[in-house]
C-alpha cells in the first residue's frame, strides 16, 4: 500500500476516533444534566423582547425565535437542559428616578406574562427548593434578577417591592455608579458603597436577596464583602487575569471568595472572555468616538464609515475552549465550589465559537469532562453551587430576622441623600 493513502487512512481513523470521543464526553455531559440541570444566571430575554417587540409578547413566539435571530426559546432551552434561569431586568442607565423604577417593575411584568403564557414549560421560582422541584417536573425554573442598583431609585422601601415581585438579586450598579455604590466602569465616586449602600447591603440580607458583584468596582466587591452576612454572586463576570476587563474578577476577589462563599457565573461576552477580543473592542469603541465628533449632524456618512471600518478590521472573537479556561481559572484560584454559569445571552450580540445559543451547555461540560473534571465538579458548576448560595441566603435571611425587632425597620433610613 502506497504510503501516501496509509497516511490518509490513518488520518481519517484519527478523526473518527477524535469525534467518537467527542460524541463520547457530550453523551456523559448529558447524563449528568439529567440529575443537576443547569441553572443559568444571567439571560436578557426579557429585554430582547421589550428592545424589539415594546413587551408585546404577542409578536413573540418563544416556542421558535430563531428567525428572530435570538439565543434563547423553548425547544433550545431543553435541548441545552436548562432547569432554572434568572431572567435579567434589565433598566438603561441613562433612565432615572422614577422612570427606571417604572421601567424595572414593567420589566418584571414581561417575566411573570410569558411564564403564565407558556406555563407548560416555565414556572415561577423564588426559592433553592423551587428550582429543584420545578426542574425535576421538566419545566424551566423562573427567577428574576435586578441588573442595576439605579433601578430602586434610592430607595429601600422600593428594594422591598422588587423582592415582593419576585427579584432574588440585585446588582448593585450597572455601567455607571449609583448615589451609594461605585461601577467597575466609571470614575471612583463614592470609593465603594456609601453609607446607604452599606443598609442596601444589609436590608438585602435581611431579604434573601443575593447580593450581585457584577459591574461593581473592585472595592464596592471589598466593602461588600467585609459587610455581607450571605455570600455574594457574580452574576455574569469572569476573571480579569485571562481577560483585563473591569467588569471581570480580579484576583483579590476571587481569593476572598472561599471565606464568603460566593460564586462567579462565568460570562460569555467575548471581550469578557479573551484579551484579543477586548483589546479589539478597545480599539473598535474609540474608532466609533472618533468618527462620531468627526461626522457629527451627518448619521449615514457615520453609518458607512463605521461599517467600513467593521469590516475592515474583524473581531477575532472568542471560542469556547477560552471560556473553558475562564472555569480552570476560578477553579484554582477560588475553588471548584464558587464556579457557575451567568452566560449573559440576549444581552451581548456576538458568542464565543461553540456557545451559539442556549443549546450548547452540554457542549461545555463536555470541554470540561475532557479536561479530567468529575461529574460531582460538572454537577457544582452546572447548578449545586448556585443552589447552595441560595440556600444559605435564605437561611441567613431567616436568622436575620429572628434576631430583628419589629421596630427596626422604623428608624431605618428609608432613601439615600442624593450626592
Amino acid at each position: 500500500m502506497k504510503p501516501g493513502i496509509i497516511l490518509l487512512i490513518s488520518l481519517s481513523l484519527l478523526l473518527n476516533y477524535c469525534s467518537a470521543e467527542e460524541d463520547s464526553n457530550v453523551s456523559a455531559a448529558r447524563e449528568i444534566l439529567k440529575e443537576v440541570p443547569v441553572v443559568d444566571g444571567h439571560n436578557d430575554l426579557p429585554w430582547r423582547i421589550r428592545d424589539k417587540h415594546s413587551n408585546h409578547l404577542g409578536q413573540v413566539d418563544l416556542r421558535d425565535t430563531t428567525k428572530l435571530e435570538y439565543h434563547t426559546d423553548i425547544p433550545r432551552l431543553r435541548q441545552g437542559m436548562v432547569g432554572g434561569q434568572f431572567w435579567s431586568v434589565y433598566v438603561p442607565v441613562d433612565n432615572s428616578g422614577p422612570q427606571a423604577v417604572q421601567m424595572v417593575f414593567e420589566q418584571i411584568d414581561v417575566v411573570h406574562r410569558f411564564v403564565e403564557q407558556y406555563s407548560d414549560a416555565f414556572e415561577m421560582a423564588f426559592t433553592a427548593a423551587d428550582i429543584q422541584r420545578i426542574s425535576k417536573n421538566g419545566k424551566v425554573a423562573s427567577l428574576i434578577g435586578v441588573e442595576g442598583g439605579h433601578s430602586i431609585n434610592n430607595s429601600l422601601a422600593v428594594l422591598r417591592e422588587l423582592f415582593l415581585a419576585g427579584a432574588r438579586y440585585m446588582t448593585l450598579t450597572h455601567w455607571k455608579n449609583t448615589d451609594w455604590a461605585d461601577a467597575a466602569t466609571d470614575d471612583p465616586k463614592h470609593n465603594g458603597l456609601t453609607p446607604f449602600g452599606e443598609q442596601v447591603v444589609r436590608e438585602m440580607n435581611r431579604l434573601g436577596m443575593l447580593v450581585d458583584l457584577s459591574h461593581v468596582s473592585a472595592e464596592t466587591m471589598n466593602d461588600t464583602l467585609a459587610l455581607t452576612r450571605a455570600p455574594v454572586i457574580f452574576s455574569h463576570s469572569s476573571a480579569r487575569s485571562i481577560s483585563g476587563h473591569p467588569r471581570n474578577v480580579p484576583d483579590e476577589i476571587l481569593k476572598r471568595l472561599p471565606a464568603n462563599g460566593g460564586v462567579v457565573l462565568v460570562n460569555f461576552a467575548p471581550s469578557f472572555v479573551s484579551e484579543e477580543a477586548r483589546m479589539h473592542s478597545a480599539v473598535q469603541e474609540g474608532e466609533k468616538a472618533r468618527l462620531k465628533e468627526l461626522l457629527v449632524g451627518n448619521p449615514e456618512a457615520l453609518k458607512q464609515e463605521t461599517e467600513a471600518w467593521d469590516k475592515a478590521h474583524p473581531s477575532p472573537g472568542a471560542t469556547m475552549q477560552q471560556l473553558a479556561d475562564h472555569i480552570d481559572y476560578i477553579r484554582k484560584t477560588a475553588g471548584i465550589d464558587h464556579v457557575g454559569i451567568g452566560s449573559d445571552l440576549d444581552g451581548i450580540s456576538k458568542t464565543p465559537v461553540g456557545l451559539e445559543d442556549v443549546t450548547r451547555y452540554p457542549y461545555l461540560f463536555a470541554e470540561l469532562l475532557k479536561r479530567g473534571y468529575s461529574r460531582d465538579d460538572i454537577k457544582k458548576i452546572a447548578g449545586l453551587n448556585i443552589l447552595r448560595v441560595m440556600k444559605k441566603t435564605e437561611e441567613t435571611a431567616a436568622l436575620i430576622r429572628k434576631e430583628s425587632r419589629p421596630s427596626d425597620l422604623l428608624i431605618e433610613e428609608v432613601t439615600a441623600p442624593v450626592q
